[in-house]
């Protein structure tokens, strides 16, 4: 419950996180490990360096600076993770932008600030600030005291969680500062979420389970969601199962989020190495045909699809 996380990055006018325009804060941290991560570089607690080997001019000016060595063209990811000490002198030298510090402390009052600029977008669209990660909910005290700050100044809060977090914390610091909830339900068999995600789902059903209920009785709006990912999220063993739960806790909408190849590139950055394709992690964005199937078997089940 650090009380000034680690901010990976404030991405305005946003139209894919929330209703109307957004900015979305994303912290920087996860308990999971989901295997087709779309974000990577948000895993991770601690400060990383990244390199984006398209804007690099072949200047050398990094190397000359760097006094550990670690930097090498003929290394295929270019930095050695295992000499680099982070000191960012080699990422303040590079004139092209190449090299980038991922993850920064910022306090409420800062963040707060930044994001109120948008404030006009946010009126005139009903749009609001949207907190996702990695997991927003790992800095409870940092994310309930800007949500009400947010929300004492007129906008709307949304946050996205994976789950995993602790119920009574979150009832007593963030919920009472929050507009919207997108929850996110990937896999439910408990023994292939350990699997494919790094942990057993029982934490994350049952919080899920007690919003809804909380939902119905008047509280705050949840959204669930789940990723769409080849042959593992995707099955319709999986997908049903989904419905089943949704259909016991009175879900009447949700959304589905298609798979994307672009967490490869994102991961070679960071330098963790391709991932062999496979199954369920294909080159190439999923075909429209295999999203409108998965999003029948909601439909079929009496489950409404939000865009």
């Amino acid at each position: 419950m650090n009380p000034a996380p680690l901010i990976l990055e404030l991405k305005g006018n946003s139209l894919d996180d929330g209703p109307g325009i957004r900015t979305v804060v994303f912290f920087k941290g996860c308990p999971l490990d989901c295997v087709w991560c779309h974000n990577p570089e948000s895993k991770k607690n601690g400060v990383e360096i990244s390199f984006e080997s398209k804007v690099c001019v072949d200047c050398n000016t990094c190397m000359d600076t760097c006094t550990h060595n670690a930097l090498s063209k003929g290394n295929p990811l270019f930095i050695d993770r295992s000499l680099c000490r982070l000191c960012f002198d080699c990422v303040d030298n590079c004139p092209a932008g190449a090299l980038e510090q991922i993850g920064r402390n910022m306090s409420i009052s800062e963040m707060v600030d930044q994001v109120i600029k948008d404030k006009p977008f946010f009126d005139t669209s009903k749009g609001g600030v949207t907190f996702s990660g990695g997991e927003p909910t790992l800095n409870m005290v940092f994310l309930g005291q800007a949500a009400k700050a947010l929300q004492e100044k007129g906008v709307h809060v949304l946050v996205e969680t994976c789950g995993q977090f602790n119920w009574d914390s979150f009832i007593e610091l963030v919920y009472p500062h929050v507009d919207l909830i997108y929850f996110d339900i990937k896999i439910m068999d408990s023994h292939a979420h350990k699997k494919y995600c790094g942990l057993p789902n029982k934490t994350i059903l049952e919080n899920f389970k007690k919003l809804q209920k909380k939902y119905l009785e008047g509280g705050v709006t949840l959204l669930p969601r789940t990723p769409l990912i080849p042959g593992i999220t995707d099955t319709r063993e999986n997908l049903l199962a989904i419905v089943s739960l949704y259909t016991e806790a009175g879900v009447k909408k949700t959304q589905v989020m298609p798979y994307h190849p672009l967490w490869q590139e994102k991961n070679l950055k960071i330098g963790i190495s391709p991932v062999i394709t496979t199954e369920w992690a294909p080159e190439k964005w999923m075909a429209e045909e295999r999203v409108k199937a998965c999003e029948k078997i909601f439909m079929d089940g009496g489950i409404l699809l939000e865009s």
